[in-house]
């Protein structure tokens, strides 16, 4: 049997390196690529991306893994959404859900509806109008039906995890299909002199590595995408001045909820994430109106259940790498950018990069064409997470603090202000094929976030008003009743995981 087409070497383990590995040895024949993962027992792993995003299922269903087996191995519980409290103004509440708002009518989106009859008391919420946000308000859970009514498949769901256990899951599957693991720490590059390309890797005990294809999963520090090649960095600290964060587990009491909180504090935003185990608590900060003190007191205060560990400091750089694919490095990771927390995007951008790669994976080493579309897909991913998370900031009504009034007054990028100036205009959104976050997370935003649209789609007003009225009605109804037959979100996390695992 002769030797693969492509040596890949991934430097870095974590949830970035061996979700690399992984797909990789799932995805590409063995006689067209080989994989190595170098990394060192002594480098920790982050571990604070606890909360992910629906695509985290299609991941792990595309490796083969069980669901079951995965929770139980990671302590997960499921996700329906996101609770945003005191971020339009202190004192309110809404939720960011992974599904739909009520069903569209002949093309029309179902809030052009809704909006013609807010003001009715009778016609209630927009959120009421929401499986999975009136599920988490209960505490319920079961997964979405395929084949049933349209309210039982109207929703998805995402994990809340331990990160810090879920890359282990993934080596010992990883290596199952052929990664190779070496132990050790990347100190040199050798390059080739013609090309610029990195031919090998050099560790601490002298040994090196040759590769076709390397990806840099080191972390914040790049090893390779900036320390070798100096792919150069994007900065986005601007828009979003966060800049440091201090996590701090503490016991799970009570009911698990099925959802992630984003609590806005006086200088940046504090959340919640609720393991089968653990509570995650973590609070965002941006080191020009807080100090890390004080940052780890307003944590401290905040949390009522008993620690578990010292709150750990974390700093970071919004921005992406002006390259992601540069030479023969791809960069996955927090190697590649990082964008804060705020909308559990982190592992998602690892999983959209290691997809992207598989999809572009060279087949010979003229492949200057798959790096170019690439970096434009990876651009754009980064680019329209970091419209919508600024859109949470700019749409505050606060100015209780000097942090407030600096996001409220913040100019926000120009793709940014022009789909809101169209919203608030007239209730649509400019769509695009590539990108995150869909409608329904953009409405769940800007109508959370007080941002009601001047008018609605004219189609709405074909339809008589009682009549729209009763059918509002009887919607809202419909979704009341199927959340009451949905069981306790602790009840199905324990049976599901017990029975379908054992």
């Amino acid at each position: 049997m002769g030797q693969p087409r492509h040596k890949v070497v991934v430097v870095g383990g974590g949830t970035a390196g061996w979700m690399t590995a992984a797909a990789i040895a799932t995805a590409i024949p063995s006689s067209l690529a080989s994989v190595t993962l170098i990394e060192s027992e002594a480098i920790g792993i982050i571990g604070v991306g606890e909360a992910t995003l629906p695509h985290l299922k299609r991941f792990n269903d595309n490796l083969g893994i069980d669901e079951a087996s995965f929770m139980k191995a990671t302590s997960a519980t499921f996700k329906l959404g996101i609770e945003f409290r005191n971020w339009g103004q202190q004192g309110d509440a809404y939720f960011h859900p992974f599904g739909d708002y009520g069903v569209e009518n002949h093309g029309v989106d179902f809030h052009h509806f809704w909006r013609r009859l807010a003001h009715d008391p009778e016609v209630g919420a927009f959120s009421t109008y929401s499986v999975p946000v009136m599920a988490a308000a209960a505490g319920k859970f079961k997964h979405p039906e395929t084949n049933g009514e349209r309210l039982a498949n109207s929703y998805g769901y995402a994990y809340q995890l331990d990160a810090t256990r879920y890359a282990p899951f993934l080596r010992t599957l990883a290596e199952a299909r052929g990664v190779t693991r070496i132990e050790g720490f990347v100190v040199d590059t050798r390059r080739h002199s013609e090309t610029g390309d990195i031919m090998s890797v050099v560790l601490d005990d002298g040994r090196e590595l040759e590769g076709t294809l390397f990806v840099d999963c080191s972390g914040f520090r790049g090893l390779l995408i900036e320390q070798a090649l100096q792919s150069g960095y994007t900065n986005w600290q601007h828009w979003l001045p966060c800049d440091r964060a201090v996590a701090m587990p503490s016991e799970a009491r009570g009911a698990t909820a099925p959802y992630t909180q984003a609590i806005a504090e006086a200088n940046g935003w504090r959340w919640r994430i609720p393991l089968q185990h653990r509570m995650g608590n973590g609070l965002v900060y941006s080191s020009q109106f807080m100090d890390a003190d004080d940052a780890t007191s307003c944590l401290l205060g905040a949390v009522s259940e008993p620690e578990l560990a010292t709150p750990r400091q974390l700093r970071f750089t919004t921005g992406k790498r002006t390259r992601m694919w540069h030479h023969n490095c791809v960069a996955i990771g927090l190697s590649g950018g990082f964008l804060e927390p705020l909308e559990s995007t982190s592992i998602y951008l690892i999983q959209a990069a290691v997809e992207q790669l598989i999809a572009h994976f060279p087949l010979d080493d003229d492949y200057a064409a798959e790096r170019e579309s690439f970096n434009t897909l990876l651009d754009l991913e980064f680019t329209r997470v970091r419209d919508f998370l600024v859109l949470h900031y700019v749409a505050t009504e606060r100015d209780d603090t000097e942090f407030w009034r600096y996001m409220r007054h913040l100019d926000p990028p120009d793709s940014l202000r022009e789909r809101m100036d169209l919203f608030c205009r007239s209730g649509h959104f400019n769509e695009y094929q590539q990108g995150l976050f869909l409608r329904p997370s953009w409405l769940a935003v800007m109508l959370g976030q007080r941002l009601v649209p001047e008018h609605y789609d004219v189609r709405v007003d074909a339809i008589d008003p009682g009549q729209l009225k009763q059918r509002l009605c009887e919607l809202k109804a419909r979704i009341q009743n199927a959340v009451q037959q949905m069981p306790d979100h602790d009840h199905y996390l324990r049976a599901f995981c017990q029975e379908r695992a054992a």
